[in-house]
């Protein structure tokens, strides 16, 4: 598995220069076409054979791998993920790296047509600074997203210092499983 310094700088840019040259829509195909459906195959192969599971396995190891700060909490009903410290995201800050505009959005360019083929929805919020959460439920289950606190106690990115810091915007996903779904706050 590649790390995650090894290629962030490169996300990074690749996204910027796709934008320049084909627009957001072919930002958003290659998020769905060279990672969720190419490099992200095994993720794909083990959320759609194993449901919630399956989320709880790739997200273990990949997360480990990449030395992320973080934390998982997983039910019968809801998977979910509070990102304290993206590596990738952390990466790029420290070094001053800012090609595209909105790089957390690749996650949900990726995440959401593998959530949307395996047959879930996203709850899902980020603050640009490396900092988010997630909820994955089934798409028949209606239950909004949790209050901070409800799901993952003390681990909960929510309640941590520098979640709501300045003046940074927050991207906020409801049931989605796009990466446009959002509103911004």
């Amino acid at each position: 598995m590649i790390g995650a310094y090894d290629f962030c700088g490169h996300y990074e840019w690749t996204f910027g220069w796709l934008e320049k040259e084909g627009g957001h829509t072919l930002v958003r195909e290659y998020w769905e076409e060279a990672i969720a459906k190419d490099s992200q195959q095994h993720a794909s192969a083990t959320i759609i054979a194993g449901g919630f599971e399956g989320m709880k396995k790739y997200w273990h190891h990949t997360l480990d791998e990449e030395a992320a700060g973080y934390a998982m909490t997983a039910c019968h009903d809801v998977f979910r993920i509070d990102m304290h410290a993206c590596p990738s995201k952390g990466f790029l800050m420290r070094n001053g790296l800012i090609q595209y505009h909105d790089y957390c959005d690749h996650c949900m360019g990726w995440i959401g047509p593998v959530m949307r083929e395996a047959g879930f929805v996203v709850d899902h919020e980020h603050n640009h600074r490396g900092q988010c959460w997630w909820e994955m439920r089934r798409v028949e289950d209606k239950t909004p997203p949790s209050h901070p606190g409800e799901l993952s106690g003390s681990s909960d990115v929510r309640l941590r210092h520098g979640w709501q810091e300045g003046n940074s915007r927050h991207d906020i996903y409801e049931r989605a499983t796009d990466p446009d779904e959002k509103r911004v706050e």
